[in-house]
């Protein structure tokens, strides 16, 4: 419309020049003002800065990396971000990537059969010009991602990974599952169940389940292993039977498990660590310390650190002699001794 002035379009549409023009100053200067680069007297900054704001200026940060022939802008696929444990690690992952001056590009996934939508959402991460991925999310396999490792970094966040090209920062799963069965041992435990998501449900469950039982068994105990669906209330009815015929502890993959398990057992009139005891993995959900959750608290923080600067130095201009050098990097939890599992 004739006569419209800057303040009058969308805040996309207002440019570089026109802060300049607003402000007074060149375009050059604008630009150096609005990025927190080169020196000038503390009212031009923030006469630049004001007419910004008043304009509703938004930067175009890809657009002005593809012009300038590179990109800081990361694609971020997380899981549900409802998972506390996933919440946490989008957190994290937020503030280090602003800490290091990477852009994050966020899509979140739930419910996905077969990994489908996760494929769909790494073309679209891919149709935005980004210049790496990190992957947040266990649903998808190594042959899924592959393909996406030809054109640019990858790097998964939690969990391991086995193909070559596929950078990684993750939870040490077996280990953890290893400290919490020692401990179980060490209370005496012999008759135990193990309750954990199906391999292809969760490949971190997965590989804690085989741990525990293998540890367990090292240490003379014998293993009900229930390998059960997504929901946490997935096998709790066979983890119950175990105990009827004389399990003594449920090792669960997960917290949200470890509840169900604990709801189930008061349903049917048994105390918590009082007639059984219960452990769970993760150590993230809210009051987990007020309930006293004998747990394994994972490592979100080191985690999501290491993601981003593994993905800041692929990025970086000696990106090209690394390359051939796939990063595995694994983080060990602390365990949590609470008081859901108690001595025989």
């Amino acid at each position: 419309m004739s006569g419209a002035s800057p303040s009058d379009a969308p805040g996309l549409r207002v440019t570089v020049s026109d802060v300049a023009a607003a402000a007074g100053v060149s375009r050059a200067t604008a630009t150096r003002a609005l990025k927190g680069e080169g020196r000038f007297a503390p009212e031009t900054q923030e006469r630049i800065l004001a007419e910004a704001e008043r304009l509703g200026y938004v930067r175009n940060t890809m657009a002005a990396e593809l012009a300038a022939g590179r990109t800081g802008t990361v694609g971020l696929m997380l899981r549900d971000a409802s998972n506390p444990a996933y919440g946490l690690l989008f957190s994290r992952l937020q503030d280090e990537a602003h800490r290091r001056g990477l852009d994050l590009v966020t899509v979140t996934i739930g419910a996905d059969v077969k990994g489908a939508e996760q494929v769909n959402a790494l073309h679209r991460l891919l149709g935005m010009r980004v210049a790496g991925l990190i992957v947040a999310t266990g649903g998808i396999t190594a042959a899924q991602l592959e393909p996406f490792a030809d054109q640019v970094p990858i790097v998964r966040a939690g969990r391991v990974e086995t193909a070559e090209g596929i950078h990684t920062a993750h939870y040490d799963d077996p280990s953890h599952g290893r400290m919490l069965a020692s401990h179980v041992v060490s209370l005496g435990h012999r008759r135990v169940v193990v309750l954990s998501g199906a391999e292809d449900v969760s490949f971190a469950e997965h590989l804690r389940a085989s741990a525990m039982s293998s540890t367990l068994v090292d240490g003379g105990a014998s293993v009900t292993l229930v390998s059960a669906g997504a929901a946490p209330t997935d096998g709790v009815d066979e983890a119950l039977d175990a105990v009827r015929d004389g399990a003594t502890a449920v090792m669960c993959a997960s917290d949200y498990r470890q509840l169900a398990v604990m709801r189930a057992l008061r349903a049917a009139g048994l105390s918590v660590p009082g007639d059984v005891s219960v452990t769970g993995c993760d150590g993230i959900l809210p009051g987990a310390d007020l309930l006293g959750l004998t747990t394994l608290r994972i490592p979100v923080e080191a985690v999501a650190a290491a993601a981003v600067e593994t993905m800041q130095r692929l990025l970086g201009s000696d990106a090209d002699s690394d390359s051939s050098e796939t990063v595995r990097q694994p983080f060990v939890g602390t365990l949590v001794p609470g008081s859901t599992a108690a001595p025989v």
